[in-house]
């Protein structure tokens, strides 16, 4: 279990349930376990403990080096161009957005050789209050205005920001102008699909019958660049649990290492099956990297997006959030979702509806 406000505001404690792989739970498993805390009186059944019995009995442990540097090791071993950040002299505002980022991504960072980073003051320590910006999200301007403000005082190259449990990363990049330019989680995604795509051909490390995955709310032009690349694309429900799901299956038919990239358009990404949710480990490291390869050869992250435009059309991104706080939210979700699915429209703007599609019928979307 994880306890986390992740990217939302104070008030929300976000619980997040894993099954013994590393996954979040999916929704069979999640049914299970949610039938069982029904059946738990809040206020009588939970079983408590003192924190330090906990630790004296050997119930609770703190997470040891060993598997911190393991996990440091599975992330860096997934580097498309090892060495390459050396020598590029890439200057870099980094935001932890007052969560756990600052150590994990820093030490990552300074391995491969990313020594100038300017981490954000008022954003560096944990603080679950979150003070300079309510809602910690790297999707929004507001939690990435201070980090620019900096960039723009620093001249930095780019500017990276992790939401406080260190699963997502925002970007922001310097145009030729000085100027930055905040990217979105498609662009992102797009950019590292195709950086890792045509670096691992280069170097002779993708494997054969490659897969990638992407939420059926993720841009279509991931599919053609996975296209471009013989990359095997599946798309999935919302939530990097799905994707987590596809490792699981090619890990159970002994072909996990098929799997080359995952992303969601929130600014969620692995690269690799070490583990399974999304990691703002290794999209920063892959971020910077991508950053001093393109560098090294004349160009820029933004003149590669433009490129990948030209190749493939240019397609647009754009995300409306809505909010439905409490339970009657959730019984009005519920109700908008029935209404879809009982009285489907006839039509959008005057231009008819051709087809119906229902995710949560297999038959509909295999």
């Amino acid at each position: 279990i994880m306890v986390t406000a992740s990217h939302n505001p104070a008030k929300y404690n976000g619980y997040k349930a894993y099954g013994p792989d590393g996954c979040q739970m999916t929704d069979e498993a999640a049914d299970i376990v949610y039938a069982e805390i029904q059946k738990t009186d809040i206020l009588t059944g939970a079983k408590t403990m003192p924190f330090a019995e906990g630790l004296e009995k050997g119930i609770i442990e703190y997470v040891g080096d060993d598997c911190i540097n393991a996990l440091y090791e599975a992330i860096e071993a997934r580097s498309i161009r090892p060495g390459i950040c050396k020598t590029a002299g890439l200057k870099l505002v980094y935001s932890p957005l007052n969560g756990s980022g600052l150590v994990p991504v820093t030490h990552v960072l300074h391995d491969i050789g990313i020594t100038d980073i300017t981490v954000v003051p008022e954003q560096e320590k944990p603080d679950g209050n979150f003070p300079t910006c309510p809602y910690p999200n790297p999707e929004i301007f507001e939690a990435l205005r201070l980090g620019l403000e900096l960039a723009e005082k620093s001249g930095a190259d780019l500017m990276l920001a992790t939401d406080p449990d260190a699963d997502r990363v925002g970007i922001a990049v310097k145009c030729k102008d000085g100027s930055y330019e905040l990217l979105s989680g498609n662009e992102v995604g797009v950019l590292l699909l195709d950086y890792i795509c045509a670096g691992r051909i280069e170097q002779g490390t993708m494997p054969k019958d490659p897969v990638m995955c992407k939420s059926i709310v993720s841009t279509p032009l991931a599919d053609k660049v996975a296209e471009h690349y013989g990359v095997e694309c599946r798309n999935v429900l919302t939530g990097f649990k799905w994707i987590g799901d596809q490792i699981a299956k090619l890990e159970a038919a002994g072909q996990v290492d098929r799997f080359i990239f995952g992303f969601e358009e929130s600014y969620g990404y692995l690269a690799g099956p070490y583990v399974r949710d999304k990691d703002a480990i290794i999209g920063s490291m892959l971020i910077c990297e991508m950053a001093a390869y393109y560098r090294a050869k004349g160009s820029s992250i933004k003149e590669e997006l433009e490129r990948i435009y030209a190749e493939y059309g240019r397609y647009l991104n754009k995300v409306d959030s809505f909010e439905f706080p409490g339970l009657s939210g959730m019984d009005k979700m519920t109700g908008i979702m029935s209404g879809l699915r009982e009285n489907p429209p006839k039509d959008f703007g005057g231009d008819a509806v051709v087809k119906v599609v229902d995710y949560k019928k297999p038959e509909e979307t295999g």
